[in-house]
Protein backbone atom coordinates (compact mmCIF):
# COMPACT_ATOMS: atom_id res chain seq x y z
CA UNK A 1 0.00 0.00 0.00
CA UNK A 2 1.28 3.44 -0.96
CA UNK A 3 2.08 5.75 1.96
CA UNK A 4 2.20 9.54 1.30
CA UNK A 5 5.54 11.26 2.01
CA UNK A 6 4.01 13.11 4.96
CA UNK A 7 0.78 13.30 6.95
CA UNK A 8 -0.48 16.42 5.18
CA UNK A 9 -2.27 14.14 2.70
CA UNK A 10 -4.19 10.92 3.30
CA UNK A 11 -4.41 8.26 0.59
CA UNK A 12 -6.59 5.17 0.34
CA UNK A 13 -7.91 2.85 -2.36
CA UNK A 14 -11.15 0.88 -2.22
CA UNK A 15 -13.41 -0.47 -4.95
CA UNK A 16 -11.07 0.92 -7.65
CA UNK A 17 -11.46 4.46 -6.26
CA UNK A 18 -8.45 6.35 -4.90
CA UNK A 19 -9.40 8.93 -2.27
CA UNK A 20 -6.90 11.72 -1.67
CA UNK A 21 -7.66 13.84 1.41
CA UNK A 22 -6.02 17.17 2.18
CA UNK A 23 -5.10 16.85 5.83
CA UNK A 24 -4.39 20.18 7.54
CA UNK A 25 -7.84 20.65 9.09
CA UNK A 26 -6.55 23.12 11.69
CA UNK A 27 -5.65 25.45 8.77
CA UNK A 28 -8.73 24.66 6.66
CA UNK A 29 -6.28 22.65 4.52
CA UNK A 30 -4.34 25.73 3.41
CA UNK A 31 -1.42 24.35 1.45
CA UNK A 32 2.32 24.72 1.65
CA UNK A 33 4.82 23.69 -1.02
CA UNK A 34 5.59 20.58 1.04
CA UNK A 35 1.89 19.68 1.02
CA UNK A 36 1.69 20.26 -2.74
CA UNK A 37 4.61 17.92 -3.34
CA UNK A 38 2.84 15.29 -1.28
CA UNK A 39 -0.37 15.90 -3.25
CA UNK A 40 1.51 15.44 -6.52
CA UNK A 41 3.00 12.17 -5.25
CA UNK A 42 -0.50 10.89 -4.42
CA UNK A 43 -1.79 11.83 -7.87
CA UNK A 44 1.18 10.13 -9.55
CA UNK A 45 0.49 6.98 -7.54
CA UNK A 46 -3.23 6.97 -8.43
CA UNK A 47 -2.45 7.58 -12.11
CA UNK A 48 0.04 4.69 -12.25
CA UNK A 49 -2.03 2.19 -10.24
CA UNK A 50 -3.92 -0.09 -12.64
CA UNK A 51 -6.35 -0.96 -9.86
CA UNK A 52 -7.46 2.68 -9.65
CA UNK A 53 -10.08 3.83 -12.14
CA UNK A 54 -11.44 6.99 -10.47
CA UNK A 55 -9.78 9.58 -8.22
CA UNK A 56 -11.68 11.53 -5.55
CA UNK A 57 -10.14 14.57 -3.86
CA UNK A 58 -11.57 16.05 -0.67
CA UNK A 59 -10.54 17.83 2.52
CA UNK A 60 -10.39 16.84 6.17
CA UNK A 61 -12.45 18.77 8.69
CA UNK A 62 -14.50 21.87 7.86
CA UNK A 63 -12.74 22.86 4.65
CA UNK A 64 -11.82 21.60 1.22
CA UNK A 65 -8.93 24.03 0.83
CA UNK A 66 -8.58 27.68 1.82
CA UNK A 67 -5.75 28.26 -0.65
CA UNK A 68 -2.15 29.10 0.16
CA UNK A 69 -1.15 29.49 3.78
CA UNK A 70 -1.69 33.24 4.35
CA UNK A 71 0.50 33.24 7.46
CA UNK A 72 3.48 32.47 5.23
CA UNK A 73 2.74 35.23 2.72
CA UNK A 74 4.59 38.53 2.68
CA UNK A 75 7.24 37.45 5.17
CA UNK A 76 10.20 37.51 2.80
CA UNK A 77 11.09 41.06 1.79
CA UNK A 78 13.95 39.83 -0.42
CA UNK A 79 11.70 37.78 -2.69
CA UNK A 80 12.52 38.52 -6.33
CA UNK A 81 10.18 38.53 -9.32
CA UNK A 82 11.98 35.48 -10.73
CA UNK A 83 11.70 33.50 -7.48
CA UNK A 84 7.96 34.27 -7.26
CA UNK A 85 7.46 32.96 -10.78
CA UNK A 86 9.57 29.87 -10.13
CA UNK A 87 7.76 29.17 -6.84
CA UNK A 88 4.42 29.24 -8.63
CA UNK A 89 5.63 26.96 -11.41
CA UNK A 90 7.19 24.49 -8.98
CA UNK A 91 4.37 24.79 -6.41
CA UNK A 92 0.63 25.30 -7.09
CA UNK A 93 1.00 25.07 -10.87
CA UNK A 94 2.40 21.54 -10.66
CA UNK A 95 -1.08 20.21 -9.79
CA UNK A 96 -3.01 21.39 -12.91
CA UNK A 97 -0.07 20.38 -15.09
CA UNK A 98 -0.15 16.89 -13.59
CA UNK A 99 -3.94 16.58 -13.72
CA UNK A 100 -3.87 17.49 -17.43
CA UNK A 101 -1.87 14.31 -18.04
CA UNK A 102 -4.19 11.99 -16.11
CA UNK A 103 -6.83 10.24 -18.23
CA UNK A 104 -8.69 8.81 -15.24
CA UNK A 105 -11.74 10.75 -13.98
CA UNK A 106 -10.95 13.12 -11.11
CA UNK A 107 -13.81 14.31 -8.88
CA UNK A 108 -13.51 17.03 -6.24
CA UNK A 109 -15.77 16.51 -3.24
CA UNK A 110 -15.95 20.07 -1.91
CA UNK A 111 -16.87 19.49 1.72
CA UNK A 112 -16.45 23.03 3.06
CA UNK A 113 -14.69 26.30 2.35
CA UNK A 114 -12.82 26.49 -0.98
CA UNK A 115 -11.21 29.86 -1.61
CA UNK A 116 -8.51 31.35 -3.81
CA UNK A 117 -6.08 28.72 -5.01
CA UNK A 118 -8.11 26.19 -3.02
CA UNK A 119 -11.08 26.81 -5.30
CA UNK A 120 -8.80 26.73 -8.34
CA UNK A 121 -7.61 23.28 -7.29
CA UNK A 122 -11.23 22.12 -7.29
CA UNK A 123 -11.94 23.78 -10.65
CA UNK A 124 -9.12 21.88 -12.34
CA UNK A 125 -10.76 18.53 -11.49
CA UNK A 126 -13.11 17.00 -14.06
CA UNK A 127 -16.20 17.33 -11.85
CA UNK A 128 -17.12 18.98 -8.58
CA UNK A 129 -19.69 17.71 -6.07
CA UNK A 130 -20.34 20.12 -3.21
CA UNK A 131 -21.74 19.87 0.29
CA UNK A 132 -24.75 22.13 0.83
CA UNK A 133 -22.84 24.04 3.48
CA UNK A 134 -19.77 24.66 1.31
CA UNK A 135 -18.73 28.23 0.55
CA UNK A 136 -16.56 29.09 -2.43
CA UNK A 137 -14.85 32.24 -3.65
CA UNK A 138 -12.03 33.66 -5.74
CA UNK A 139 -10.53 35.83 -3.02
CA UNK A 140 -7.22 36.89 -4.60
CA UNK A 141 -8.18 40.57 -4.79
CA UNK A 142 -8.57 40.67 -1.00
CA UNK A 143 -4.85 40.00 -0.59
CA UNK A 144 -3.68 41.95 -3.64
CA UNK A 145 -2.88 38.94 -5.81
CA UNK A 146 -3.95 37.33 -9.09
CA UNK A 147 -5.23 33.76 -9.67
CA UNK A 148 -1.91 31.96 -9.78
CA UNK A 149 -3.06 28.33 -9.73
CA UNK A 150 -5.04 28.33 -12.98
CA UNK A 151 -8.26 30.02 -11.92
CA UNK A 152 -8.14 32.53 -14.80
CA UNK A 153 -8.03 29.54 -17.17
CA UNK A 154 -10.58 27.21 -15.59
CA UNK A 155 -13.27 29.49 -14.16
CA UNK A 156 -14.26 31.38 -17.37
CA UNK A 157 -14.60 28.05 -19.17
CA UNK A 158 -17.15 26.93 -16.59
CA UNK A 159 -19.15 30.08 -15.86
CA UNK A 160 -18.30 32.50 -18.68
CA UNK A 161 -16.04 35.54 -18.74
CA UNK A 162 -18.46 38.03 -17.18
CA UNK A 163 -19.32 35.86 -14.19
CA UNK A 164 -15.69 34.91 -13.70
CA UNK A 165 -14.65 38.56 -13.57
CA UNK A 166 -17.48 39.29 -11.14
CA UNK A 167 -16.17 36.57 -8.85
CA UNK A 168 -12.53 37.66 -9.16
CA UNK A 169 -13.18 41.38 -8.69
CA UNK A 170 -15.93 41.01 -6.08
CA UNK A 171 -13.91 38.41 -4.12
CA UNK A 172 -17.09 37.32 -2.32
CA UNK A 173 -18.00 33.84 -1.17
CA UNK A 174 -20.94 32.11 -2.85
CA UNK A 175 -23.08 29.24 -1.63
CA UNK A 176 -23.08 25.74 -3.06
CA UNK A 177 -26.53 26.36 -4.54
CA UNK A 178 -25.27 29.47 -6.35
CA UNK A 179 -22.25 27.52 -7.59
CA UNK A 180 -24.63 24.89 -8.97
CA UNK A 181 -26.79 27.56 -10.63
CA UNK A 182 -23.87 29.09 -12.52
CA UNK A 183 -22.41 25.72 -13.53
CA UNK A 184 -19.35 25.79 -11.29
CA UNK A 185 -20.28 22.54 -9.54
CA UNK A 186 -22.12 19.51 -10.90
CA UNK A 187 -24.17 18.48 -7.89
CA UNK A 188 -24.97 19.59 -4.34
CA UNK A 189 -25.72 17.17 -1.51
CA UNK A 190 -26.48 17.50 2.21
CA UNK A 191 -23.20 17.80 4.11
CA UNK A 192 -23.53 14.39 5.76
CA UNK A 193 -24.20 12.68 2.40
CA UNK A 194 -21.48 14.26 0.27
CA UNK A 195 -18.89 11.50 0.42
CA UNK A 196 -21.47 8.72 0.15
CA UNK A 197 -23.05 10.30 -2.94
CA UNK A 198 -19.66 11.07 -4.45
CA UNK A 199 -18.55 7.48 -3.99
CA UNK A 200 -21.80 6.19 -5.49
CA UNK A 201 -21.13 8.15 -8.67
CA UNK A 202 -17.43 7.25 -8.65
CA UNK A 203 -18.33 3.57 -8.26
CA UNK A 204 -20.66 3.75 -11.25
CA UNK A 205 -17.85 5.24 -13.36
CA UNK A 206 -15.31 2.74 -12.02
CA UNK A 207 -17.53 -0.14 -13.16
CA UNK A 208 -17.78 1.22 -16.71
CA UNK A 209 -15.34 0.14 -19.45
CA UNK A 210 -12.17 2.04 -18.45
CA UNK A 211 -10.87 2.44 -21.99
CA UNK A 212 -14.12 4.12 -23.00
CA UNK A 213 -14.13 6.35 -19.90
CA UNK A 214 -10.55 7.48 -20.43
CA UNK A 215 -10.92 8.08 -24.16
CA UNK A 216 -14.10 10.10 -23.58
CA UNK A 217 -12.22 12.32 -21.12
CA UNK A 218 -9.37 12.76 -23.57
CA UNK A 219 -11.74 13.54 -26.42
CA UNK A 220 -13.73 16.15 -24.47
CA UNK A 221 -10.61 18.12 -23.55
CA UNK A 222 -9.03 17.76 -26.97
CA UNK A 223 -12.19 18.81 -28.81
CA UNK A 224 -12.64 21.86 -26.56
CA UNK A 225 -9.68 23.52 -28.30
CA UNK A 226 -10.00 22.02 -31.80
CA UNK A 227 -12.05 22.78 -34.89
CA UNK A 228 -14.79 20.41 -36.07
CA UNK A 229 -12.70 18.62 -38.71
CA UNK A 230 -9.86 18.01 -36.25
CA UNK A 231 -12.32 16.89 -33.57
CA UNK A 232 -13.96 14.32 -35.83
CA UNK A 233 -10.56 13.02 -36.93
CA UNK A 234 -9.52 12.62 -33.29
CA UNK A 235 -12.75 10.79 -32.50
CA UNK A 236 -12.26 8.36 -35.37
CA UNK A 237 -8.86 7.44 -33.92
CA UNK A 238 -10.32 7.00 -30.44
CA UNK A 239 -13.19 4.93 -31.84
CA UNK A 240 -10.74 2.59 -33.53
CA UNK A 241 -9.08 1.90 -30.18
CA UNK A 242 -12.38 1.51 -28.33
CA UNK A 243 -13.96 -0.86 -30.85
CA UNK A 244 -10.82 -3.00 -30.97
CA UNK A 245 -10.80 -3.51 -27.20
CA UNK A 246 -11.90 -6.54 -25.21
CA UNK A 247 -13.93 -4.16 -23.06
CA UNK A 248 -16.15 -3.29 -26.03
CA UNK A 249 -16.85 -6.96 -26.77
CA UNK A 250 -17.58 -7.62 -23.08
CA UNK A 251 -19.92 -4.61 -22.91
CA UNK A 252 -21.93 -5.87 -25.90
CA UNK A 253 -22.07 -9.40 -24.47
CA UNK A 254 -23.20 -8.09 -21.07
CA UNK A 255 -25.99 -6.07 -22.67
CA UNK A 256 -27.22 -9.06 -24.66
CA UNK A 257 -27.06 -11.37 -21.65
CA UNK A 258 -28.59 -8.75 -19.31
CA UNK A 259 -25.75 -8.90 -16.77
CA UNK A 260 -23.11 -6.64 -15.25
CA UNK A 261 -20.02 -6.42 -17.42
CA UNK A 262 -16.57 -7.18 -16.06
CA UNK A 263 -13.97 -4.93 -17.68
CA UNK A 264 -10.21 -5.35 -17.71
CA UNK A 265 -9.13 -2.16 -19.44
CA UNK A 266 -7.89 -3.98 -22.52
Amino acid sequence: MFTPPNDMMLYSVADQIATITLNRPEKLNAFTNEMLRCWAACLEQAAADKDVRVIVITGAGRGFCSGGDVERMGNDETTTALSIKENLRNGPQTIPTLLARIDKPVIAAVNGVATGAGLDLALMCDMRFAAAGARMGETYAKVGLVPGAGGAYFLPRLVGVGKALEMFWGAELITADEALKIGMVNRVYPDAELMQKTREFATKVAKAPPISVQLIKRAVYQCASADLTTSLDLISSHMTIARSSRDHNEAIAALREKRQGVFEGR
